[in-house]
């Protein structure tokens, strides 16, 4: 059974790589699970993907990558973590359903995984640019036992294709105990078997508990409409792996003194297409002032919250949204004072968080330390207009059609809207795979957009410590959506790190000004600058260079056309160094001795495997197919690294799934006396995208080691 592609975790904020991917430093939530790629664990299945394009099913998978199980097929994954609990990411066919048999650690579960295609497919035709999307859904299990890391669990498919996004595992916390003078739901009639209606059990609860604690015990419990008149009380569950409500409705209400606490449960929507008109949210309006949302799982609703009215100092943390056809939340005008803190957003169909200011402005509000993966068909984090709002320390992944990783906008929809105004702090946000072909525009959407939409942008935007990685377009995008050419100005973007962007650092659309100071940018696809207002004659955009800039100081010169991803220069230099800058994968590395340092230009880093470990590979993704016929492959020059010899053969391919071997294996000497660098010259053949170096031997340590892997045209 192969092991495919590279893993991801989601972990403590943080995408961290097990094998083979370089990590990302992030923010993010400090999250109780542990995410692992499907693609990167042991399968008899096949590989989707990588894809960007909209409306194909790698293009919704977190990583871009997924596995595709026929029936009798598996997923093999090692628990990174201990855990009793999983939640599985996956795919079946339009208009089928069935389950996937569990094992862990190859004995078979009595229970089972249910999968079904009834949260899929979703269509709306009336969103402009939006195709069938929504792929994806997740479903959970207990596992009745423990396992521990190096434990393996494996899915398999029984009578129906399954395509396995991610699994996420984790220890489930016991179910707490009911607090001493709560009112149980149970007391009131409340069925948790889930057969019947326990809509008017937790009314008359919440009316009793005015001031106190209404508490659902461990149990599924059906409710047929919302709850209305919730106000100056505590609604407290066992945890949501035990305390479960089915409803696609929980609170409808307009208004609410407040003071409202809803926390440690779960509440599972049966929400199969989006209806705007329809309140199918878990909030719908107010919660009320000084009230808050904590430790919640919130799945197959069309909106997490939908927050009108008074909501002001609302605290929204710790809770898991998942699954919904619009929005996971949305501060959709008043809000003052709202923190939303610490959240993990999956598989939204539209802006994952949002703030839109409509009939008032949002302000003094925040989204903080959020990790938001897979939104299909809008933004990762979208701020429409508001005062004094600050975006920081989120973690974003995985976009797609329609979609930036974060929006900073004036994108009105309706009126009265009110423009973004006084300070807009971004700062501190990593994205990743974010930036998406918007089917309107025909042209892309970049990691980051600031968009004077409807209207000119003269609020100060400040955007800070960002870093962005493999955007497959832009990084920076500045743009008048509407094409209207409103100016977007007073924005200043600080110490960014920009790393495998596919075409520009800076895309800018409209007329304004941006000033940077300290953005670096590695493995630019296309040119630094693309720097064409829109419409010809509006005004121009003025990139000021605050200094501390490096690596995008060239410019797109055509603006009759769009640099394509990995474009670069039509006619490459035979002398520059294909894979510099490049996606650098391994079967496995040792400390911070990462892959990506065998490609940073930097001959005193190096990347080495682990330790003790033969066969090892490096794999080099040039971007494009390219006619390579040299290598030059590097150790640091110091003397203290001795002579050495290492093994190693030269493989190739144009998909990076199946390898044809270039060179065969043979002996290569580094000695400090010449540079401690080997020149390969490969035979004359077709092209080849990824270039791997497989090491059986080194002579000089139990690893494979390299500082330069260099690839040139002659």
């Amino acid at each position: 059974m192969p092991a495919l592609g590279a893993v991801v975790a989601l972990a403590a904020g943080m995408l961290v790589a097990l094998t083979p991917a370089p990590a990302h430093a992030a923010a993010g939530a400090t999250l109780p699970f542990t995410s692992v790629e499907a693609e990167a664990a042991t399968t008899t299945g096949s590989m989707v993907g990588p894809d960007h394009t909209q409306g194909t099913l790698a293009s919704e998978a977190s990583g871009r990558r997924a596995v595709r199980l026929n029936s009798g097929q598996r997923v093999e994954f090692t628990v990174p973590r201990a855990a009793d609990a999983v939640n599985v990411a996956y795919n079946v066919p339009e208009g089928q359903s069935g389950s996937l048999d569990v094992y862990v650690n190859g004995a078979k579960l009595a229970k089972t995984l249910p999968v079904t295609s009834q949260y899929s497919y979703v269509d709306t035709g009336w969103i402009a640019g939006s195709r069938t999307h929504h792929f994806f859904a997740n479903s959970r299990l207990l596992l009745d036992r423990n396992v521990q890391a190096g434990d393996k669990v494996a899915f398999q498919a029984t009578g129906v294709q399954v395509t396995v996004d991610v699994a996420d595992f984790e220890q489930a916390a016991a179910p707490a105990t009911r607090p001493a003078g709560s009112v149980s739901v149970t007391d009131r009639g409340a069925d948790p078997s889930g057969r019947g209606d326990s809509t008017q059990a937790f009314r008359e609860a919440v009316s009793a508990a005015r001031g106190g604690v209404v508490w659902i015990p461990p149990g599924e419990y059906r409710l047929t409409s919302a709850l209305g008149g919730v106000q100056d009380v505590t609604l407290q569950g066992a945890g949501h792996w035990h305390s479960v409500v089915r409803s696609s409705r929980f609170i409808d209400q307009s208004s609410s003194a407040g003071n409202v606490h809803i926390k440690d449960f779960a509440v599972i929507g049966e929400v199969t297409e989006r209806v705007d008109s329809q309140p199918d949210n878990f909030v719908n309006g107010s919660l009320g002032p000084n009230s808050s949302v904590s430790g919640m799982w919130l799945q197959h609703l069309k909106v997490g919250l939908w927050l009108t009215g008074n909501n002001d100092n609302l605290v929204v943390e710790n809770n898991r949204i998942l699954d919904t056809t619009a929005d996971g939340l949305n501060l959709n005008g008043t809000a003052k004072g709202v923190r939303v803190r610490n959240n993990f957003l999956r598989n939204q169909g539209d802006d994952s968080l949002a703030m839109w200011s409509l009939n008032a402005p949002n302000t003094q509000s925040s989204f903080e330390n959020n990790t938001i993966s897979q939104p299909n068909l809008a933004n990762g984090i979208a701020i429409y207009g508001g005062t004094d709002i600050t975006v920081k320390d989120n973690l974003i992944a995985d976009t797609n059609a329609l979609g930036s990783g974060i929006a900073i906008s004036n994108q009105k929809f309706l009126d009265p809207f009110h423009p973004l105004a006084g300070t807009i702090t971004v700062s501190g946000n990593t994205l990743v795979r974010t930036g998406a072909m918007n089917p309107n525009w025909n042209h892309p959407m970049g990691a980051l957009r600031v968009d004077s939409y409807d209207s000119a942008i003269e609020a100060q935007v400040r955007i800070t410590g960002t870093t962005i990685t493999d955007s497959p377009y832009s990084a920076f995008e500045f743009v008048s959506g509407s094409g209207r050419g409103y100016a977007a100005r007073n924005i200043t973007v600080d110490g960014a790190t920009v790393t495998r962007t596919g075409t520009v650092v800076v895309q800018a659309e409209t007329q304004g000004t941006a000033t940077f100071r300290g953005v670096t940018a590695t493995g630019v696809g296309s040119a630094g600058v693309y720097n064409c207002p829109y419409p010809s004659g509006s005004g121009t955009f003025t990139v000021t260079d605050g200094g501390g800039n490096s690596g995008w100081n060239s410019t797109w010169s055509d603006c009759s056309t769009w640099p394509e991803p990995g474009q670069g220069d039509p006619d490459p230099d035979p002398d520059r160094n294909l894979a510099r800058g490049r996606t650098a994968t391994a079967t496995g590395s040792q400390d911070v001795y990462t892959p990506g340092r065998a490609v940073d230009g930097d001959a005193n880093s190096y990347w080495e495997s682990a330790n003790h470990a033969f066969p090892q590979d490096l794999t080099v993704d040039l971007g494009s197919s390219q006619a390579v016929r040299r290598l030059v492959l590097k150790l640091p020059p110091q003397a203290v690294w001795q002579a050495r010899t290492q093994t190693l053969s030269v493989q190739g391919s144009t998909d990076g799934s199946a390898y044809t071997t270039i060179l065969a294996a043979r002996d290569y000497r580094f000695d400090p006396a010449t540079g401690n660098t080997v020149t390969v010259n490969l035979p004359s053949g077709p092209g080849l995208r990824h270039l791997r170096l497989h090491v059986t031997g080194n002579t000089g340590w139990p690893a494979a080691q390299f500082s330069e892997v260099e690839a040139y045209l002659s």
